[in-house]
């Protein structure tokens, strides 16, 4: 067998400008499935010191290089991997004209990544680095330049960045006058349709909007379009832009790695993205579809107009745009569960990741595959920095910093240096210390102690920073502390302020207090930290019942909920405390019904076994998952009558809409018929599944069934029902392994992979089905081994065909040392088989060989 060539490692510290300015690119494509011709004109006016190095796959076949006009002899460039050199000698002078026209295959791209086919639809995606794929180019994102493009097909609708400047059967031209990086060009091409619109931005401009689809989807598009309006208006409201150019579209593609794409005036979407109606779409699709629209509009300034100086930077454009779109979301729908449905995400996937082997700060100094450093750490704490920062310097700091930030970088491509000198000088702070966020990998332990003598509260914190890959010592960052003090009666006595801790170790002082408080700590999460106190369960169900954060309030409710689950995957029993408060909470109607829903789910399964690892306790999946089941029956049999008060109260009458009142309801009404479940064996459940008049009902009623062992001709019936629409057979897939029984997930998860419908080289679907066996923690940790087998057979797989999906995927396997010997010996095995695979990408390899090497 070849020896597989190592894995370059590329490193901050190596960036260098690129020697040549891009004043303009022009492309033109003759579009064949197979045979595909691009030609590109590059005008380059030389800047620095160095040779004409482009980018290129190697699946592009040279038909013709040339310099101004001239044929290029092969003595005058090198061709090695995926990098074209050109000689110094073939250059005319520091201003010049380099041209090449290549042939691709889009018809065997099943990687989608460059130019691909998606169900006879031409499409492409370039970042990180698909350009190169497509023709030969400075594939870097401080490489801009404005684009001119022309596309001849016979396919109906051509389509591509900027503005359309020619329009004629069988060719299109677009031009994009704001210079980009090649990351951001898009090109679609196919037989689609539009619903369409327009708005008018403050100054007047008109944009047409466009969301283009297949024949028949239209009538799933328009809430796309609904959220795109809203999108464009809050940008303008909020953060004063305004949108740059004469139209923007978007695209729902049905083969998509990613959720979105943010090419310049051309977004593309994966269609779960797109594609809505009450029918086939739950309202966390909706929320979802609401968010994501948002989130690619967004960076039309952030990550556009202002882009990365190169992939290191990556958390600068993605962590401000995904804040961005959070606080889109909190304006649009409830702050506060917006804010904890956020810090569930965090846990769950970063910080998860930032205690394995994966763990790396947001700006990382070295990669070996970027795709690799598209995770949590890099969107989700990202955005937690920016939160941190605009807390730290309130809010007028941060509307005059980000003003300056758009003012200073419009058209550049920037750093995590360049965005924190804006703060700096907007605000006068020194955020050196600050920036340790961003360069330092891991989660902090922020402990907390109480003091009270004679009307004085003292607290005081500790912080660190555990060892990370590649990190062992970590000095003290900056936390901001949001604190308030409720009072013995219940009141608030005290209202939030900013402790700012700087050091290892810091002590705050309030005076003047009649009686000793309950500390309200850490509100809003306002800092991305794990918090240890000693709070007694008494103590947690008093916040949960008078503190008037919401945060707090709800993570007095979830601490209450671990102990329990904790105690009882030890062989103890639970304290009722738990029961009890809850049951107080849902009879609470002033209380949010969302927020009531989300006081009423138990932790994962996963976050328990979390907690059982740092306290040095090996967590077995099988225990944990029993405990859940009987905690979850304690409350159903504890407060029937208030659940099935819940399940007929909030029931939702007239016609379906996807608005937060009424999705709260449908949430708090869902969350107790799961919870009654445990007790009718699914009676209400089957009712529900016959009568629900939209998705959001019909799918948990279908995961009720499920999870209570009647759900066999349910399931026949929806998946005749909805055959022929992909995303809601996603659903299908997804929801049978996530929601059987631990002893049968894997084997559920190895017959639906031998279904003809199961097309595993459609990224949904692929992930559908191993996300839902991975979802199910007990049924993937199966003593057994099975469910370790069945995931590895598949990232084999799919690893020759698409290795970005297969990397990603990989991370099920992220938390494998924290299990008993038997299930590490097994999961081992399975990591170390796949990578011993021949020929396994450089994603995978990456992926695979940092989990590995965890276990020396």
């Amino acid at each position: 067998m070849t020896p597989k060539k190592p894995i370059q490692t590329q490193y901050l510290a190596d960036y260098r400008p690129y020697p040549f300015h891009l004043n303009e690119t022009r492309l033109r494509f003759g579009l064949s499935d197979s045979a595909t011709e691009v030609t590109s004109e590059l005008d380059f006016t030389r800047q620095g010191e160095g040779s004409l190095i482009l980018d290129g796959g190697t699946g592009l076949d040279i038909l013709r290089l040339a310099i101004d006009g001239q044929e290029l002899a092969p003595e005058d460039f090198t061709r090695e991997g995926e990098m074209l050199s050109i000689a110094d000698s073939a250059l005319p002078g520091d201003s010049f004209t380099f041209s090449a026209t290549v042939r691709i295959d889009p018809s065997s791209n099943t990687a989608f990544e460059g130019l691909y086919l998606s169900g006879g639809m031409f499409c492409t995606q370039c970042e990180a680095e698909g350009f190169r794929h497509i023709t030969f180019y400075p594939d870097r994102p401080d490489v801009m330049a404005p684009f001119r493009v022309v596309i001849d097909s016979e396919q109906p609708v051509l389509l591509s960045n900027g503005n359309p400047v020619g329009q004629e059967p069988g060719r299109a031209e677009w031009h994009d006058p704001w210079p980009k990086p090649a990351y951001l060009f898009a090109l679609v091409a196919g037989d689609l349709v539009a619903i369409s619109d327009s708005y008018a931005t403050q100054s007047g401009r008109v944009v047409a909007l466009n969301v283009w689809v297949r024949p028949g989807d239209q009538d799933r598009a328009g809430f796309a379009m609904e959220s795109l309006i809203k999108s464009m208006k809050w940008d303008e409201e909020v953060y004063g832009r305004e949108y740059d150019l004469d139209v923007f579209n978007i695209v729902a593609v049905d083969d998509f790695n990613m959720g979105a794409m943010e090419n310049k005036g051309l977004n593309i979407f994966n269609s779960k993205l797109v594609l809505a109606s009450p029918e086939t779409a739950t309202d966390a699709d909706y929320e979802r579809i609401e968010s994501v629209i948002a989130h690619e509009y967004f960076h039309n300034w952030t990550g556009n107009r202002i882009t990365c100086r190169d992939w290191f930077q990556l958390c600068l454009k993605e962590g401000l745009t995904v804040f961005r779109d959070q606080q889109f979301t909190s304006d649009l729908r409830s702050a506060p569960v917006k804010r904890i449905e956020d810090v569930q995400s965090l846990r769950a996937r970063q910080f998860r990741e930032d205690q394995g082997p994966l763990a790396h700060p947001p700006r990382p100094d070295h990669y070996r595959e970027i795709n690799n450093f598209y995770t949590a750490t890099v969107y989700e704490k990202g955005a937690e920095v920016i939160g941190m920062l605009k807390r730290l310097v309130g809010e007028d700091g941060y509307k005059a910093a980000l003003d300056l930030y758009f003012d200073r970088h419009d058209g550049d491509a920037a750093t995590i240096e360049d965005w924190l000198l804006v703060f700096e000088d907007a605000t006068g702070r020194d955020l050196a210390q600050f920036k340790r966020w961003y360069t330092d990998a891991g989660t902090p332990r922020l402990r907390m102690d109480e003091e009270w003598t004679d009307g004085t509260l003292t607290l005081r914190f500790s912080q660190e920073t555990p060892p990370t890959p590649g990190q062992d010592d970590k000095q003290p960052r900056v936390i901001p502390i949001a604190v308030g003090l409720i009072g013995p009666n219940g009141d608030e006595t005290r209202p939030t302020e900013i402790l700012e801790m700087t050091d290892a170790q810091q002590s705050f002082t309030f005076e003047g207090l009649g009686a000793r408080p309950v500390v309200s700590v850490l509100r809003g999460f306002s800092a991305p930290v794990v918090l240890d106190r000693d709070l007694d369960d008494a103590g947690r169900a008093f916040l949960l019942a008078h503190d008037t954060d919401p945060f707090v309030r709800w993570e007095a409710g979830r601490e209450l909920a671990l102990n329990a689950l904790q105690s009882m995957a030890q062989g103890g029993s639970a304290d009722p405390a738990y029961v009890d408060a809850i049951g107080r909470l849902m009879s609470d109607d002033d209380v949010d019904p969302a927020f009531r829903a989300l006081c009423l789910q138990l932790p994962a399964e996963e976050e328990v076994a979390g907690r059982l690892a740092h306290a040095g306790v090996t967590p077995d999946p099988d225990t944990i998952h029993a405990a859940h089941m009987q905690l979850a029956h304690s409350v159903a049999e504890a407060h029937e009558d208030l659940l099935i008060r819940l399940y007929q109260s909030m029931e939702v009458t007239g016609g379906y809409r996807p608005d937060a009142q009424d999705a709260a309801q449908r949430a708090l009404r869902l969350i107790a018929m799961a919870r009654l479940n445990l007790l009718d064996g699914g009676e209400r459940a089957a009712t529900l599944f016959e009568t629900a008049g939209n998705m959001t009902e019909r799918f948990a009623a279908l995961s009720a069934m499920i999870r209570a062992g009647r759900a066999d001709a349910a399931l026949e019936t929806f998946r005749q029902e909805f055959a022929d629409n992909r995303l809601v057979m996603d659903k299908w897939f997804m929801i049978q392994p996530a929601a059987a029984s631990p002893d049968q997930a894997a084997t559920i998860a190895a017959e639906l992979s031998q279904r003809d419908d199961f097309e595993w080289k459609n990224p949904n679907r692929f992930r559908a089905l191993l996300g839902g066996l991975a979802a199910n923690h007990a049924g993937f940790h199966a003593a057994d081994g099975l469910g370790y087998d069945f995931t590895a057979d598949w990232l084999i797989r799919m690893d020759a065909a698409n290795p970005q999906i297969a990397a990603r995927m990989s991370t099920v396997f992220e938390t494998w040392k924290r299990y008993d010997a038997g299930r590490r010996e097994k999961s081992l095995a399975a990591l170390q088989r796949i990578a011993a695979t021949p020929r396994l990408s450089r994603n995978s390899e990456e992926m695979v060989s940092r989990m590995i090497e965890s276990s020396n």
